[in-house]
């Protein structure tokens, strides 16, 4: 379970307390440590000790917070919230915070209820823990991109011309959902032609036309685990260029894929995508990080960064995602998600095609 690993970090703890606000200050850690499909648990809390974790929720959340397995305790006003909170806490003195997560306002109303605990941050520790992935989260992490993987060649056997970007990335929402998604796991990003250079672009009403370059970076939402999937294609003929950059960016991702196991620096994997990339005529196009940690945030934690030592361990789960960018033309990425093993990697999005797909 989730909370017992935590107490492999956050020593300086006697208790963990994690707490919801409204919907906008959710913490994820709670869906960590619950391991519940279901329930927004606003405006809740929990407790985790190294020996047990305890729920304690509202009445409109019970029959979720049940379904846990866990320990629950309901309570059905604000005061029953506060004086249960006292009494769980009552004989700890240090307790740990995700700092990372708790809202100004959540931490003011601790320090109303509470003022008598000393306060400690555990939010790096919390990080630690979820980047190792258990078999419970890596067959989540698969399935959702597996979703990922398989939605988008019904996506491409839909693409007409004079579609917008706008239908499209709602095609592609659709598409995920059905073949299984919770939903999204980020806004989908769709980009034709020009626009495919700006790697956050959103998309707009920009319309389909042969001839363009076609990026969709995507992901699929599955028991709270996230997938982050970019595919590139051509809607009609590829131009030469187009073929050209493909090809580098392709060649970048998987020879930078080969270096990926356990005990590898992050930074050794960026550089190898990045020398292909920069031994070409576009040098200097490949403008952000090859990779980043997925869990149940897309961006779970840093991974495959230029400028960061990050030591790859077993069990992580990372992206793989070089990219040219030529502003005023158009751009290519590739991206796919790999769970790090002791000698190499399990590749779990099904892995883009060596040349540059034509519809």
């Amino acid at each position: 379970m989730g909370y017992k690993n935590l107490f492999n970090f956050a020593r300086e703890a006697e208790v963990i307390l994690i707490m919801n606000g409204g919907e906008n200050s959710l913490d994820k850690t709670f869906r960590y440590i619950t391991q519940s499909n279901g329930g927004l648990f606003e405006n809740s809390f929990i407790i985790a000790t190294p020996e047990k974790a305890t729920i304690y929720t509202s009445i409109l959340e019970e029959e979720t917070a049940r379904n846990t397995g866990l320990d629950v305790k309901i309570f059905h006003g604000r005061r029953e919230f506060e004086d249960l909170m006292k009494s769980a806490l009552a004989n700890s003195n240090t307790v740990g915070l995700n700092y990372s997560s708790l809202s100004l306002e959540n931490y003011k109303t601790l320090l109303r209820i509470i003022p008598d605990k000393e306060f400690v941050d555990v939010s790096v520790s919390i990080l630690e823990s979820r980047k190792i992935k258990d078999s419970s989260e890596i067959k989540n992490l698969r399935e959702a991109a597996k979703i990922a993987s398989e939605s988008i060649e019904r996506v491409y056997s839909s693409l007409k011309e004079g579609m917008t970007e706008k239908e499209v990335a709602a095609l592609v929402v659709y598409e995920m959902m059905r073949n299984g998604a919770d939903g999204p796991s980020f806004s989908t990003i769709v980009a034709f032609g020009e626009n495919s250079s700006q790697p956050h672009y959103s998309p707009g009403n920009r319309k389909l036309k042969k001839g363009d370059v076609v990026l969709i970076d995507y992901g699929a939402l599955y028991n709270g685990y996230c997938s982050d999937v970019t595919r590139t294609a051509a809607f009609g003929k590829a131009s030469d260029e187009a073929r050209e950059v493909y090809s580098i960016v392709y060649r970048a991702q998987q020879e930078a894929m080969k270096l990926i196991r356990e005990n590898v620096n992050g930074k050794d994997v960026d550089l190898k995508a990045r020398n292909i990339i920069d031994s070409t005529k576009y040098k200097d196009t490949f403008i952000h990080s090859l990779g980043h940690g997925i869990g149940l945030d897309v961006h779970d934690h840093t991974a495959l960064s230029p400028n960061i030592d990050f030591p790859l361990k077993e069990n992580m789960a990372v992206t793989d995602e070089p990219g040219i960018y030529l502003p005023g033309k158009f751009g290519v990425r590739i991206e796919d998600d790999v769970i790090v093993k002791k000698d190499g990697f399990e590749l779990i999005s099904g892995g883009a095609p060596e040349e540059i797909r034509e519809i």
